[in-house]
């Protein structure tokens, strides 16, 4: 009789930490420009790129900022697992995804598209609506949305 060898398996519990609070005055979203407003407000005017999803509940007030991506002046490396994680545990109903353009040029690059198209059959799978991806220039307050330009 041989005995088989006995693999060691990690029981795993996950859990959403909270980092800090905003204090957000519970309005339904309507429009990208209360989204780039939000984005703004939370994330201040940083010198390097960063990638958030913004978590909406079923009647698109945000519950919670997930900060995907810190990148480097012009590239926020972005995946769908890290960018739904949050979401997922959070029980987000929808998100709006939403990058800074610290060159203040709102215009979205090549990257910009493929990752929307990507995120946007990600949410499909899981069952959350990406409803829109807002492209912020935080020194001017100054955005592009993909909703309100057809791109997405």
């Amino acid at each position: 009789m041989t005995r088989e060898a006995k693999k060691s398996i990690d029981v795993i519990n996950v859990q959403m930490v909270k980092e800090r609070h905003y204090l957000y005055n519970a309005e339904r979203l309507t429009a990208p420009e209360q989204a780039a407003k939000a984005f703004c407000e939370i994330i201040g005017d940083p010198d390097r790129e960063y990638f958030v999803t913004l978590m909406l509940d079923g009647k698109n007030r945000i519950t919670g900022l997930h900060v995907v991506s810190e990148g480097s002046l012009n590239q926020s490396i972005v995946h769908p697992r890290e960018t739904f994680k949050a979401a997922i545990l959070a029980n987000a109903a929808a998100v709006i995804l939403a990058h800074n353009h610290p060159s203040g040029d709102t215009a979205p690059s090549r990257e910009d598209r493929e990752i929307t198209r990507r995120l946007q059959e990600a949410g499909e799978l899981l069952g959350i609506k990406v409803l829109d991806h807002v492209i912020v220039a935080t020194d001017t307050g100054n955005y592009l949305s993909f909703t309100e330009s057809g791109l997405l």
